[in-house]
């Protein structure tokens, strides 16, 4: 009887309050009349006197800043070899965790360099694949889990590297290099290339709503590839003629284009919505400038060639440590600047 006759009182004190509220509105009280009135009739949470604090706070949302929202969970990286570090591999004296030793994940990385750099709340960890594809982000290679399910709910930066693999440019540098000196085959891959390129688009996109879909608070950082070879060749590199280099040079530029324009085409969706996390691009394609193949100090390997069978080794045109240092200033710096848009990364506060 009296639990029944205490739910009676709420009510009463209830309807009393949108009484006085309903009315204070229609006569036009002024605002600072209103809480005063509302605090008589539910005195809760308001003080006993002009002199004392409130009893309570009512929770607030707090806006994150960019290197709030990046470092409040877990660092994970993903992508292919420009990610695992193959450039460097052969230098680690042991792998870096479990199956590194087939996917050629090695601590001169940027990865290393970057989880190092920030106190992430929920640590790092390292997927990146070398010879990984868009497909094989989501279904696996030699027989490890599928990158894409190492990504849960606390993956605060996601960070990667993708597409090279995709548009077959293993195969086509191999095609480039072991070829007669004055053979037309590097050049003649160009129809080839540009519709692997293409079909690349649909793909990216799958792998950035898988990303979304595991970790929606997530910042995710898309990482391109840099130009391999100077802007304006002169000579010869590694039996790779001028005008080779020079078609190297804007295949890169096509496919850092088609992963940038993805990229920036999901992250407008998401801003749009207000949804929490971000997808971003760092075009590296100028990031090696003055140091490319071929340079005094490059930040490229130079062609590494296997005899039986002819083949380009996998460490050929791929980021020395001075390399993946200059990737990892990169990411860092893309870390404190944010997607260049408001981020809908909220945390809830009672103080």
């Amino acid at each position: 009887m009296a639990r029944a006759r205490r739910r009676w009182h709420v009510r009463r004190v209830a309807a009393a309050a949108a009484a006085v509220g309903a009315a204070l509105a229609l006569a036009g009280v002024p605002l600072g009349v209103y809480p005063k009135l509302a605090c008589a009739v539910l005195s809760p949470g308001c003080p006993a006197s002009p002199l004392q604090e409130p009893r309570g706070h009512l929770p607030r949302l707090t806006r994150l800043t960019p290197v709030q929202a990046a470092l409040s969970g877990t660092y994970v990286a993903l992508g292919d070899s420009y990610s695992s570090g193959e450039g460097v591999y052969d230098q680690d004296a042991s792998p870096v965790n479990d199956g590194a030793d087939r996917c050629h994940r090695a601590r001169g990385s940027y990865v290393p360099l970057v989880a190092e750099t920030h106190p992430f709340t929920g640590g790092s960890a390292f997927y990146a694949c070398s010879g990984a594809t868009t497909r094989q982000l989501l279904s696996g290679q030699y027989g490890q889990a599928p990158q894409i399910t190492r990504v849960g709910p606390s993956a605060s930066l996601v960070t990667l590297s993708i597409g090279g693999n995709d548009a077959g440019f293993t195969d086509v540098l191999t095609d480039c290099i072991v070829k007669l000196p004055w053979s037309s085959a590097c050049v003649d891959q160009d129809a080839a290339v540009a519709r692997r390129i293409a079909e690349l688009r649909p793909s990216l996109s799958r792998v950035l709503g898988e990303l979304r879909a595991r970790a929606p608070g997530a910042r995710v950082i898309v990482l391109g590839y840099p130009r391999p070879f100077p802007a304006s060749p002169v000579r010869t590199v590694d039996n790779l003629s001028v005008t080779d280099q020079r078609w190297l040079n804007t295949v890169t530029r096509k496919l850092n284009d088609t992963v940038g324009a993805v990229t920036a085409e999901y992250d407008r969706g998401l801003a749009g919505l207000g949804a929490p996390g971000s997808v971003e691009y760092v075009d590296a394609y100028e990031a090696f400038t003055g140091h490319e193949a071929g340079t005094p100090q490059p930040y490229l390997n130079s062609l590494a060639v296997d005899i039986d069978p002819l083949t380009v080794n996998a460490r050929s045109f791929h980021p020395t440590g001075d390399g993946y240092r200059r990737f990892a200033e990169l990411i860092n710096r893309q870390i404190a600047a944010g997607p260049g848009r408001p981020l809908h990364n909220f945390r809830l506060t009672t103080s």
